[in-house]
């Protein structure tokens, strides 16, 4: 997959593509229907398989100093894309520049001229341009005239309700990782590089990854019975594990991160890029009056994990469609 940080500038091997249009953050089932029909446009115009968004999100342009809301790092998003079979993926940056632009200057000189896109799949609530004023309507009608085809996604839902990025962030602040999978049709992933903690994991017994969650929307604060991908580095593979997402409480007040612990693992992750599925949520963060106590209760975790994640694994499989991604759904 070829990943472009910039619109500006393509070669023109990287323009044409037949390309799906949105913010994709979580890329959930939603998200893939409309990644679906781009895929399927691309093959019927023999053209590149490609996909439209944003970055930063919008949301964090206008809104810099809310609260974090992205399920999902660029990073993250790019390997998923990657996984889903997408071959040109153009990040456009969303700046003052871009958020003037006209709905009508945006699809001239961007998706046209930039792009060159010869087909665009947009979902049926996307909106876009200066002030939002740009719809499904206005792609519709201009589209064609700049040479671009144009196909509009119906949104998706299944008998619990609609596939939204603002239902994944609802069911993971309750401690419903299950419910976030429903709708994404995988396992809601945490992805990094693992930094310097300060090693009191392996002073206590239970070494960890520890990662950061910086611009995140932030699961209920926990421990969790999770899957871990290393990405790379000598111990790269599939794991299992226990993690802890909180502030550590028993040791003061600390900014919110991840701590990994990998089942049955020996070895140094430091630099290593990891990537978290949260799987099953055990209890929620607590403060002990003791080391002891502590270490009691993260032995009883870990024996917990363990039997979460040999009943739920058997959904865990390479390209992680799952039992949540069979679900029936209906467009709406």
């Amino acid at each position: 997959m070829k990943r472009h940080l910039s619109h500006h500038g393509l070669d023109p091997a990287d323009r044409g593509a037949a390309a799906a249009i949105g913010n994709f953050d979580g890329v959930h089932l939603g998200h893939q229907s409309v990644l679906a029909l781009a895929r399927a446009a691309a093959a019927e115009h023999g053209t590149a398989f490609g996909v439209v968004t944003f970055e930063p999100h919008p949301r964090s342009f206008f809104a810099p100093d809310g609260p974090p809301f992205r399920l999902m790092t660029a990073d993250a998003r790019a390997r998923r894309m990657e996984k889903l079979g997408v071959e040109q993926l153009y990040e456009i940056r969303f700046d003052a520049d871009l958020a003037g632009l006209s709905a009508e200057a945006f699809m001239r000189e961007v998706l046209a001229g930039a792009l060159g896109l010869r087909h665009l799949v947009a979902g049926a609530d996307f909106r876009f341009g200066k002030g939002r004023s740009g719809d499904t309507g206005l792609l519709r009608r201009l589209g064609p005239t700049l040479g671009i085809d144009v196909t509009i996604a119906p949104l998706v839902a299944d008998a619990e309700g609609d596939f939204s990025s603002t239902a994944i962030r609802e069911a993971l602040s309750e401690g419903r990782p299950e419910e976030a999978a429903r709708i994404l049709g995988h396992w809601h992933r945490i992805e990094g590089p693992v930094r310097e903690g300060d090693r009191r994991g392996r002073e206590l017994g239970f070494p960890t990854a520890n990662l950061g969650l910086d611009g995140l929307h932030l699961p209920r604060l926990g421990v969790y019975a999770v899957g871990v991908d290393v990405l790379d580095g000598p111990h790269r593979g599939r794991y299992l594990g226990a993690a802890s997402i909180g502030t550590r409480p028993t040791f003061g007040e600390n900014r919110p991160n991840l701590e990994v612990y990998l089942l049955d693992f020996d070895g140094n992750l430091y630099g290593a890029q990891l990537s978290v599925a949260l799987m099953a949520f055990l209890r929620p963060e607590w403060r002990f009056d003791s080391v002891t106590a502590l270490v009691a209760q993260m032995q009883s975790d870990v024996a917990e994990a363990r039997l979460r994640v040999a009943e739920l694994q058997r959904g865990w499989f390479p390209g992680e469609a799952g039992a949540a991604a069979a679900a029936p759904s209906r467009s709406r």
